[in-house]
């Protein structure tokens, strides 16, 4: 019998038995691991072994890479030491020098960057692009395209993919699929069951929950997560034992979080669409009525002072960064997206009243408030 999300976000992982039956794994905090001799060494390189040395395996960042596989529905899993780290990876599993990626043009302005000046610099292209409509995309595929790259919700401006589109479109034409699954959590979506080959996150957010750990994990086909593999431990991507440790502590939480962070979020969004001083609401309203995801972005009116709105937020942080548990907001025109030309960003639609909220698990009456404050503070 197949165990709900809240219970397989807390027993989902297989522990390896211990002669010391603590009830968490512990940390395993060490650069390497000792052999009795040179056949149990060679013994690991003829597969009979686990672990060697921390950056090629740990019990640790193994946990952490089966546990989010697990909740994704995905057989294999990868831990990395970024969300950064999990895209890079997740990428350079399928491609190479010379071949094709096409992307969604709404992407994380990190991510964005990454493909359009890092990655094109070891010689693979990326076609940035509109996934709202298929039929376009499918007219930038060309001969030596391999890869097909968008997120579940995208940042930040909070679009739905339809993922049973792309991975359509990507069958008809032999392509791999990679999609970042951070805002949505594998609480709300799992695209590896619905075709996805390659899912990632920045386990920094929502996984880890705290806002305390630098992580990433790449899920998916298992045969594609050992290139994956290999391209963590050969560039040394690889997470600490520690925050690895941390990270599924994190984890245990996410049921109780995202439900509460997501019923927030609709809650303050609504409020939102209520207010003449907030020009656009961008939230999933149609997917779910408890809530699809905890982050909410807005355009501010121009009669809003965007600066004097951050400086009158109160306990309200500004952050470049989201899903920790208590509120925060960014400007992504200044942080997330800072990298995108700007002819980039005013097709997207991200401005300078473009802002990016990161919902907390704080009373929902007190997070409304606090933000209907700022912007009647900050009329000009």
């Amino acid at each position: 019998m197949e165990n709900h999300f809240e219970t397989e976000v807390l027993h989902g992982v297989k522990k390896s038995e211990r002669k010391i039956a603590s009830k968490v794994t512990p940390i395993y905090q060490t650069s390497a691991f000792a052999f009795k001799d040179l056949d149990e060494l060679e013994g690991f390189y003829q597969g009979n072994g686990q672990y060697l040395y921390s950056r090629v395996g740990n019990p640790n960042t193994d946990e952490l890479a089966d546990a989010v596989a697990k909740l994704e529905g995905a057989p294999a899993g990868v831990s990395a030491s970024s969300g950064m780290s999990a895209i890079l990876a997740g990428v350079l599993a399928v491609v190479k020098n010379g071949d094709h990626i096409i992307a969604a043009d709404d992407l994380y302005g990190g991510s964005f960057h990454m493909l359009k000046e890092e990655l094109n610099n070891f010689g693979i292209e990326t076609t940035f692009i509109s996934f709202k409509n298929l039929i376009t995309v499918e007219q930038e595929i060309k001969g030596n395209t391999k890869l097909l790259y968008t997120e579940s919700i995208t940042n930040p401006l909070l679009r739905v993919e339809d993922l049973e589109g792309v991975v359509k479109l990507a069958r008809k034409h032999q392509l791999v699929t990679l999609v970042d699954n951070t805002f949505a959590t594998p609480y709300h979506c799992k695209p590896y069951p619905m075709g996805v080959d390659l899912v990632v996150h920045s386990a920094t957010k929502y996984i880890g929950g705290h806002s305390d750990v630098t992580a990433g994990v790449v899920t998916g086909r298992a045969d594609l997560v050992d290139n994956a593999r290999r391209k963590v431990v050969n560039l040394g991507a690889n997470v600490s034992p520690f925050e690895a440790w941390l990270t599924c502590r994190g984890l245990k939480t996410l049921a109780l979080r995202m439900k509460e962070q997501s019923s927030n979020a609709r809650r303050l969004a609504e409020a939102f669409s209520k207010n003449s001083s907030v020009e656009k609401v961008y939230y999933p309203f149609e997917q779910d009525r408890n809530g699809y995801g905890a982050m909410v972005t807005i355009e501010l009116s121009k009669k809003v002072d965007v600066n004097q709105f951050f400086r009158s937020l109160g306990w309200v942080k500004l952050a470049p960064t989201l899903a920790g548990v208590e509120t925060t907001v960014s400007h992504p025109l200044t942080t997330s997206h800072r990298a995108l030309p700007q002819e980039a960003n005013e097709a997207l639609g991200i401005t300078k009243e473009v802002v990016r909220i990161s919902v907390g698990i704080e009373h929902t009456e007190d997070i409304i408030l606090q933000f209907e404050q700022a912007i009647e503070k900050s009329l000009i």
